[in-house]
Order: structure tokens, then sequence, then C-alpha cells
């Protein structure tokens, strides 16, 4: 089985890279210094990352974000939400995850994400349910999530007969 978590550290990466190259390339006139130190860490970010050391490369990347906003560059990118960070990562482990994953695992993943999509999408917009369900809803829905992310299937699958479990109770069809 391929590492598919190194595969989803590796496209966090890749997406914050991007955003930034394409900052730091173009012209928005912001200070010329500052830019400068930001590519200079970048640049380190780069390396640490191909060198085996995203935690650092994380930090650099923090780092950046940090300078940026303490120097007021408007036009800088802003540091995403950990769910948008999560749907980016996703977007670009795509392509990574077809090269990899055989294609039955692939199909048999979509279709548990989309069971998870639409019966988490039914239970998040039902009336009348007590706060201590819809927290129940929400963890359930983040491990299947992570468990699809991680392309580990059998823990996918319990996880969405959880969130099955909670639709009959709540009488809903999942």
């Amino acid at each position: 089985m391929p590492d598919v978590y190194k595969i989803m550290v590796d496209a966090e990466l890749n997406k914050a890279f991007d955003v930034w190259s394409g900052y730091l390339d173009a012209r928005t006139g912001e200070d010329p210094e500052v830019r400068a130190d930001l590519r200079a860490l970048l640049e380190s970010a780069r390396t640490s990352a191909a060198l085996g050391d995203p935690a650092y490369a994380r930090t650099l990347l923090g780092e950046m974000y940090d300078e940026a906003r303490y120097a007021g560059l408007s036009f800088a990118p802003e540091e995403p939400d950990p769910h948008a960070a999560d749907c980016q990562a996703r977007d670009y482990a795509k392509d990574g995850l077809r090269q990899v994953l055989p294609l039955q695992l692939r199909e048999d993943l979509d279709a548990l994400a989309l069971h998870l999509h639409v019966t988490g999408r039914r239970l998040r917009t039902a009336p009348g349910l007590d706060t201590a369900t819809r927290e129940d809803i929400l963890y359930v829905c983040a491990r299947a999530s992570m468990a699809l992310d991680l392309a580990h299937l059998t823990a996918a699958r319990r996880e969405l007969e959880r969130l099955d479990a909670i639709a009959r109770r709540c009488g809903i069809e999942p």
C-alpha cells in the first residue's frame, strides 16, 4: 500500500508553495525587500520538504504568513483555515493518488465519499436534532473523511456504518 499520508502532506505543502510562488512572481508594487525575504523563506521551505522534513517546511511557511502580515502586504496570501487547507490538499492529492491507488480501491473510496457527503448533509440539515447528536454527526463525518483521505477502506466503512446508525436513530434514510 502506498504511503497516502505522505501524498497528502506533500500535496498540502505543494499547494502552499504554488500559492506563494504565484504571489512572489506577481508585480504587486509591495516592499521588494520583504518580498525577497519571503522568497528566501520559500526556497528554504522547498529545500526542507525535498530533504524529507515537512514539519520544518510547514514552520517556514508559517513564518512567511506571519512576516507578510507584519509587513502589511495587502496582496500576500492569507493562511487558510483548517477546513480550506484540507480541501485544497485533497484537490492537489487527487492526481498523486490516482497514480498509486488501484482502480477498484479508488472507485470504492469514491462511492464511500459520495455516501458520506449525502448522508452527512441529510443529517446536518435535519431539523430538531439536539446538540449532542449534531456533535456526534460532525465527529463521525470527520473520522470517515480522515479514513477516506488515508485510503483506509475498512475504517471508512466502519465510520459510515456509525453514521448510518445515527441516521436510522434520527428517522432519516441513510
